[in-house]
């Protein structure tokens, strides 16, 4: 009986090609969507004129659905299925960031179109005292400082309160009282602005208080502190729990890595959150309405006597009804949109500024 000689090894034989794998398959160029794009753009509006359609938004939605397709089946027949399935779910989301932002792009581009008709330097330091409605004449003076003294109240009556809730829903609150708060955050998040305005407004009638600014910055308050509380929880929760552990071992008291660890670390999304809170409120009317009455004349003294505010200056521009008057409504729509910016920057500026450094 043989045997194979010692020491010989034998080589497996290589197993033979597979199929191609699909990842060396055809692929679409990188600016193929932006073809798309242009081509459904053009096929969408060619089918809206040939059907007659004057509305613009027919136009989009018609290419927004050719949009869709052509990805689809271009990609299903050049590259495979999968692909066409992913390029899909990727359009459909681009196509619904473009349906919400067109509507706030075009009302910012005719804010600021109708409203730079009227803005200028005696606009900004004039009030409406002893103006007519039909003149062309009168400014927004008088509204500025009532918005800016009423914001900054319900601010630092807001911010602090609204710091310290959520410090202790992540800290400290656990319980049957944690989740008592956190409910009525959550009820007060979603009331109506009317109803934090009716709330005040029974206050003043019971102890027979006269309409003023404070008034108003108290109703801005309640809608603010809830949405102060939440965008604070939210950040104190990303903190690392390593931060504060390290800190406790090192024996330092609670309060104090609260303070010195976990608030800085947290101090760009606080602010970002108390100025979403701000222009949230800024724009607010109904409890103006109601509870600071509106006022053509200067009024700097917030706790005394009626007051203006900017929105509540565009609801008595518009409801005059004349033409001067709806440019001086665009004209303080867009101090107010300003206005919302101006914060904005100032928060990333000073979350920049405050944000704790990292080295490498």
């Amino acid at each position: 009986m043989s045997h194979a000689p010692t020491g010989v090894i034998e080589r497996p034989t290589p197993a033979s090609p597979g199929p191609k794998s699909s990842l060396g398959s055809r692929s679409l160029p990188r600016l193929a969507p932006l073809g798309f794009a242009v081509v459904s753009v053009a096929l969408g509006v060619g089918v809206s004129l040939a059907a007659g359609w004057e509305s613009r938004i027919q136009w989009g939605m018609i290419s927004a659905l050719l949009f869709l397709a052509i990805s689809y089946v271009t990609t299903t027949i050049v590259e495979n299925q999968r692909q066409a399935k992913d390029r899909l779910a990727t359009s459909v989301m681009w196509v619904c960031f473009l349906i919400a932002v067109v509507p706030l792009a075009s009302l910012l581009w005719t804010t600021i179109v109708r409203g730079a008709e009227r803005l200028d330097g005696y606009f900004l330091t004039h009030s409406m005292a002893g103006v007519l409605g039909s003149e062309a004449s009168g400014g927004v003076y008088h509204a500025l400082i009532g918005t800016l003294e009423q914001v900054g109240i319900a601010t630092v009556i807001s911010a602090p309160l609204g710091l310290l809730t959520a410090v202790y829903l992540v800290e400290y609150g656990k319980g049957a009282l944690a989740k008592a708060v956190t409910f009525f955050v959550d009820v007060m998040t979603g009331i109506p602005s009317i109803v934090a305005g009716l709330f005040i407004l029974s206050i003043m009638l019971i102890a027979s208080i006269e309409p003023s600014g404070l008034m108003g910055a108290l109703a801005l308050t309640i809608l603010m502190i809830p949405v102060v509380v939440r965008s604070t929880e939210e950040m104190l929760k990303l903190v690392p729990n390593e931060l504060r552990e390290a800190s406790l071992a090192l024996g330092i008291p609670k309060w104090r890595t609260i303070l010195k660890v976990v608030l800085p670390t947290a101090i760009g999304g606080i602010t970002t959150g108390v100025m979403l809170a701000i222009a949230r409120i800024a724009g607010e009317t109904a409890p103006i309405i109601l509870l600071v009455f509106g006022n053509p004349l200067i009024n700097t003294n917030p706790f005394e006597g009626a007051q203006s505010s900017l929105p509540f200056y565009i609801y008595e521009q518009y409801k005059i009804g004349e033409v001067a008057a709806y440019d001086r409504a665009w004209a303080a729509a867009l101090v107010l949109i300003a206005f919302v910016m101006i914060l904005n920057l100032v928060a990333r500026g000073i979350a920049r500024w405050k944000a704790p450094k990292t080295g490498r």
